[in-house]
């Protein structure tokens, strides 16, 4: 093996383990939070204020940012004579400086960030509590963009390792930010309502020293590896405002997606105060957040893996002109990563309770709370394949560099969620159902949305075998299907042998999670053979290919 392909090998192992990491320590964060403060309103409101950082920071320079900025950052490292010394350098301080005014201004108006995600009868305490976190919180505008760029200007250098454990000691202070939480002041004061200034700063301060660290840790790295940050504000004629006028759809875009987390946040936050009054189990934002979450999981762990292995030449493709071969690839992984996500779908519509119980039910949160949460994930479940199939075609409109036409299909998507979930929102009952209703609504606006961009891209570039991979995918739903029938059969015949399945204890909650995981598995691969579903044969023979390559 030369020595270059060692060293891309090497890069290739440390970001492996450093994504895996960070997602164990994340999964730990969350669980840790989950125990400290449950799943009631307080929980809400610091669920809002650590939230508004993040929510901010995207709609106001995050995507621009990732997806503008950074590209010409990355080109000016190749192309100037200095290796894009300056270009980073007046980039750093022109962002640095739109992000510290940027923070400050949020502080100030956290009372309007806080008033705008919140519905009109939201408790006045509550208000005042998700006001103080926000305060606390919102200086990691700051730190957050400061960590995008630190990242980038290490990637561009061949620097790939550290960026990817950063996130990691952010985790591990949450993690220790909240064990102090309980300690200091138990597991019942998240119950109780009200927080003391003294706990409200362990919060606020602890989960944002975590997002500063996750930024600093960076700065020592880069100046071992010879970069010297220097201010520069000549920035006329540098090209950053070429970079800057890039950027208009990527906003509207982002503009766009957080006029409707906007609408979402306020109902999720309705909802606990609603079952707060009717004496319903508390189920609101935080409990959204957290299911939303294990909903993400499957695709970020593997459809993102696949697709980066999967479709490292399509843009090469798009840009010689080979349109037919981009929607072949295209199709192709569309059907490998719905067969891998569709039985993750049926093993969590089945057990998301279960695994929700397992995992979040312990401290504050009560294992009815986090049975709550598990139902929502379950529901949640049925968007998983759409949401898949929706981010690959995303990938084929990106690689013929369309940005404005998944502009515009967000829009519509976003519309035909809002037009579903408003009403149904105000049908249900209090609490878990009407958090339930917005899980449900936004499954079904992906399979909105899927079918238009689906479509859209097939005009684009000339086809894509709609026909073969409609019918593949339907052979792989099936397989799901039969799989989650067979999970169900499994349960009832351990209910006639004398096993009550269900949520009685924990002891029930492992057998069933040990149970029928690996009966669904089972089911779908034999279902699989029986409808001749290739696909689990061609990924298997990538992923040989893969490990014999770096061999």
């Amino acid at each position: 093996m030369s020595e270059s392909s060692a060293a891309v090998l090497r890069s290739s192992a440390v970001m492996a383990t450093g994504t895996v990491i960070s997602r164990v320590t994340g999964i730990a964060r969350d669980i840790t939070a989950a125990a400290a403060l449950g799943f009631f309103l307080v929980s809400d409101a610091y669920s809002l204020g650590n939230s508004l950082p993040t929510i901010v920071y995207i709609l106001i320079i995050g995507g621009a940012l990732n997806a503008v900025f950074i590209p010409q950052l990355v080109r000016h490292m190749k192309d100037d004579a200095d290796g894009g010394t300056a270009y980073s350098d007046r980039l750093l301080t022109l962002a640095g400086l739109t992000l510290l005014v940027l923070s400050i201004a949020a502080v100030l108006g956290a009372p309007l960030l806080v008033d705008l995600y919140t519905p009109s009868d939201y408790p006045t305490s509550q208000f005042d509590l998700a006001v103080a976190f926000a305060r606390l919180c919102l200086p990691q505008i700051f730190f957050y963009g400061i960590y995008t760029l630190l990242s980038q200007v290490l990637n561009a250098r061949g620097h790939f390792g550290l960026p990817m454990f950063a996130p990691i000691a952010n985790n591990v202070i949450a993690v220790a930010t909240f064990v102090l939480f309980i300690v200091v002041a138990g597991t019942s004061a998240a119950a109780d309502g009200e927080l003391t200034t003294q706990q409200i700063l362990i919060l606020g301060i602890g989960t944002t020293l975590g997002v500063i660290v996750q930024a600093v840790i960076l700065i020592p790295v880069l100046l071992r590896h010879g970069y010297h940050y220097r201010p520069r504000f000549d920035w006329r004629g540098s090209g950053l405002g070429k970079a800057g006028s890039l950027a208009m759809w990527t906003m509207a875009l982002v503009l766009v997606n957080q006029a409707t987390n906007i609408v979402v946040t306020r109902l999720a936050a309705q909802a606990n105060v609603n079952a707060a009054e009717v004496g319903a189990t508390a189920a609101g934002l935080t409990t959204y957040q957290k299911a939303h979450l294990v909903f993400l999981l499957p695709h970020s762990v593997i459809t993102i893996s696949i697709i980066t292995a999967m479709l490292p030449g399509l843009s090469r493709l798009a840009h010689s002109g080979r349109l037919h071969d981009v929607g072949r690839d295209v199709s192709s992984t569309m059907r490998i990563v719905v067969a891998v996500i569709a039985p993750i779908a049926a093993i969590l519509f089945i057990l998301g309770a279960d695994i929700a119980v397992m995992l979040f039910g312990y401290g504050a949160a009560t294992p009815e709370q986090a049975s709550v949460m598990g139902q929502i994930v379950s529901v949640f479940m049925i968007g998983l394949v759409p949401f898949t199939v929706f981010y690959v075609l995303l990938r084929g409109f990106y690689a013929i560099e369309d940005t404005r036409t998944p502009f515009f299909i967000t829009v519509g998507f976003s519309i035909a969620w809002m037009a579903m979930a408003i009403p149904l929102f105000a049908l249900v009952d209090a609490g878990g159902q009407q958090v339930a209703s917005l899980a449900l609504t936004y499954g079904l606006s992906y399979w909105i949305g899927m079918s238009i961009a689906w479509v859209m891209l097939a005009r684009r570039i000339g086809g894509m075998r709609s026909g073969a991979t409609a019918w593949a995918l339907t052979r792989i739903a099936s397989a799901a299907l039969v799989a989650l029938g067979g999970m169900v059969l499994a349960r009832f015949a351990l209910g006639s042998v004398g096993y009550n399945p269900g949520l009685q204890s924990r002891e029930s909650v492992l057998i069933d999670i040990l149970v029928m995981a690996p009966v669904g598995i089972l089911i779908y691969l034999v279902a699989a053979w029986l409808l001749r579903v290739h696909e689990l044969r061609e990924l298997v023979r990538i992923v040989r290919k893969k490990v014999a390559r770096n061999r």
